[in-house]
């Protein structure tokens, strides 16, 4: 099944794009290709410059006090495994106390002069040259190993918002039922009736080769459900298609 998620809000639209880039980060920043570590870099500004119009960090802690709250009350009550919740609060006081014990996401990177010269060469395209940056050329041909520890210092400053980004998302992910659903004629409306949610889940099985196009508000959901074919426009499909769907909320 391929999951496409729509997020309600700019918050979450903001953790989701800082999810991916995350994602991407560490995967280029392993051992590899000096190539492969230039996208890692190039990565590492995109979060700072994803993290420099907006206050992601106090954003987050109260997203996760909101969440820790309703979980406390959940303490002695019957049917909750009391182990599983304790060690999820500890996880979740942990990770808090990191992120809000630090300053500016990310402040060590902005205040590294050769970083800060190098973000600028990367934004002109091929300015990261020998031509115009030599400095950046020797520390791509450094040993594997002395860029591997470099892109390690370099991301762990980061390390406490992915952490709690992470977890947020895992707390609100947590918090829908996934449905089985037809939409029918290759669209699908749901109205809903004032409750606010706060991410929607789509699941859609590859084998149909479709995607969702979907619209979303505090009052209704909208998904229409398309296809692509060569180098045509993508065309809504005309025909019922099953999907399963989340609505979070946490």
């Amino acid at each position: 099944m391929i999951l496409y998620e729509y997020p309600f809000n700019e918050r979450i639209r903001a953790y989701l794009r800082l999810e991916y880039l995350f994602d991407r980060l560490f995967y280029f920043a392993r051992e590899g290709d000096a190539r492969h570590h230039q996208i890692a870099v190039a990565t590492l500004f995109d979060i700072l410059d994803a993290t420099e119009r907006t206050d992601i960090k106090t954003s987050v802690l109260q997203d996760l006090e909101r969440q820790r709250s309703a979980l406390v009350a959940l303490r002695d009550h019957p049917g909750v495994a009391q182990d599983a919740l304790e060690a999820m609060l500890g996880e979740m006081e942990r990770t808090v106390s990191t992120l809000a014990g630090q300053g500016r996401a990310g402040q060590p990177l902005r205040e590294n002069e050769w970083l800060v010269s190098l973000r600028g060469r990367l934004a002109v395209p091929g300015g990261a040259t020998q031509v115009d940056m030599p400095s950046y050329y020797a520390w791509q041909n450094k040993p594997e190993a002395g860029r591997c520890a470099d892109l390690q210092t370099w991301t762990t400053p980061l390390r406490p918002l992915h952490d709690a980004v992470t977890m947020a998302l895992r707390l609100l992910r947590e918090s829908g039922r996934r449905a089985d659903i037809v939409a029918e004629q290759g669209g699908y409306q749901q109205m809903l009736a004032g409750k606010l949610f706060q991410l929607l889940r789509v699941w859609i099985d590859p084998t149909q080769g479709v995607f969702p196009e979907i619209s979303a508000n505090k009052y209704m959901i909208w998904i229409r459900f398309s296809a692509q074919d060569g180098d045509a426009k993508p065309q809504q499909v005309a025909r019922d298609v099953g999907f399963q769907m989340s609505l979070c909320s946490a």
